[in-house]
């Protein structure tokens, strides 16, 4: 914790300096921000999980409480207001504690509207809110999310810690999935092997058996058992958080030591060479086309593709098929950080490589830059079936694809953090650490 401790000082340190800059800069004296609210359902006295503002945890480790604000005017003493209602329905949150606290003038309210008496009178205030149809600022809005691009090391830390959590998760959910257990069951396993709680992810666990692995984004967590002789691949996409810094991890396993397996064996390796292209001056799209160019390759070594070389199954988009999303994005508060586009404190956004629409970051990657290296390998069906009626589909292999469509596909991801001579790998350190 003592580290913690004077990482958070010195993190605390150039969130005020920032604030200062982008203050004067356009022309505020204050900044209050707003912790957010919790919402509810429909027709119903049900709350949503509270999702925090995350400009307001870049300042406390708070994201639990709803109706808290911080108040900042350069030179002072920044203000966090509270919210500790007199409530026997729910159990209020704790008294605010810990290594951080010191830095803050806290000050503990009953009732929300009772923040209103601590809001700056004097002078130009910022409100980030997204509550606020006042607030917002946006030239503000675009500096502070350019600025956020670089982490502090307190930030870093932070994200090391998460990506901890996450491979005890994920060590845990292979297991399970070795075990013959049910999606909900490896989901379960994850959870408590990473100490986290649904509510309290940075995203929802993908847990793909099969061929649901070739849906992106599958959420839906089947809760029967699959016979063994139709159990034959598992895709985890599954992070964990730390004070509020996210983690993102992505692996894929066969059950059986098989040519799926060999395929994956070769992702992965691909993946590490394109992780150890990162250094300071790389422009993070060219990473992106060399992921392509690295499965167009897999997929010609794999017999996937006839007759082209690497360069034709690229330029055919052949390869677009079988990896359609981009190849990562910044990481950090959220777990699609802000700012991926930004050429500058402007807004001014860099443009995507034509034929690439799902790219998540353009910019130039420099030291503290935190993102992800998440190339994929799918068997995804609307996909297929649309390259099948292209003019490319004379050098597919059907037949070979035909026979892996029951894998649903292969993505590996690591968290990666810019250093000043290359990079630091927070997700393979982390499974180190947990192995």
């Amino acid at each position: 914790m003592a580290v913690l401790q004077q990482l958070y000082a010195d993190h605390l340190r150039t969130v005020r300096e920032r604030h200062d800059l982008v203050l004067a800069e356009h022309g505020f004296d204050h900044v209050v921000i707003y912790a957010g609210e919790q919402r509810y359902m429909f027709l119903d006295d049900m709350p949503y999980p509270f999702k925090v503002n995350p400009h307001f945890k870049a300042w406390v480790p708070v994201v639990d409480n709803p109706h808290c604000f911080l108040i900042y005017t350069p030179g002072q003493k920044p203000q966090l207001i509270y919210w500790q209602p007199i409530d026997y329905w729910h159990k209020p949150a704790e008294t605010p504690s810990g290594f951080w606290v010191e830095h803050f003038d806290v000050h503990i309210i009953p009732n929300p509207e009772d923040a209103q008496q601590y809001f700056p009178t004097n002078g130009r205030t910022a409100v980030i809110s997204e509550y606020d149809s006042q607030g917002n600022p946006e030239a503000l809005m675009h500096h502070l999310h350019f600025l956020r691009a670089w982490k502090t090391e307190y930030e870093i830390e932070c994200m090391r810690r998460a990506n901890e959590l996450g491979a005890r998760g994920h060590r845990a959910a292979e297991k399970a999935f070795r075990a013959g257990e049910s999606e909900y069951e490896i989901h379960l396993a994850y959870l408590r092997a990473a100490s986290s709680t649904e509510e309290e992810l940075p995203y929802g666990n993908i847990i793909a058996l099969n061929e649901h692995a070739s849906v992106l984004h599958y959420y839906q967590h089947d809760r029967e058992r699959i016979d063994p002789t139709r159990r034959h691949s598992f895709l985890i996409d599954a992070g964990a958080q730390f004070n509020g810094y996210a983690s993102d991890i992505t692996r894929t396993y066969s059950k059986d030591e098989d040519e799926f397996a060999q395929l994956i064996g070769a992702m992965d390796a691909m993946q590490q060479a394109i992780v150890a292209e990162v250094k300071p001056g790389v422009n993070y799209p060219d990473l992106h086309l060399l992921a392509h160019r690295k499965v167009a390759q897999i997929l010609k070594d794999f017999e996937f593709v006839k007759e082209l070389d690497a360069d034709g199954i690229v330029q055919t988009r052949i390869s677009s098929a079988f990896l359609p999303h981009g190849v990562g994005h910044f990481i950090g508060l959220q777990v699609h950080d802000v700012g991926g586009f930004m050429a500058d404190k402007s807004g001014k956004m860099i443009a995507k490589p034509e034929g690439h629409p799902y790219l998540r970051l353009t910019r130039v990657v420099e030291p503290t830059h935190v993102f992800t290296i998440e190339p994929g390998l799918y068997f995804i069906e609307p996909l297929l079936a649309d390259l099948a009626k292209a003019d490319a589909a004379k050098h597919v292999n059907w037949e070979k694809v035909d026979r892996f469509r029951k894998f649903g596909g292969i993505r590996i991801e690591d968290d990666i953090a810019v250093t000043q001579n290359g990079h630091e790998n927070l997700t393979r350190d982390a499974f180190a650490r947990v192995s």
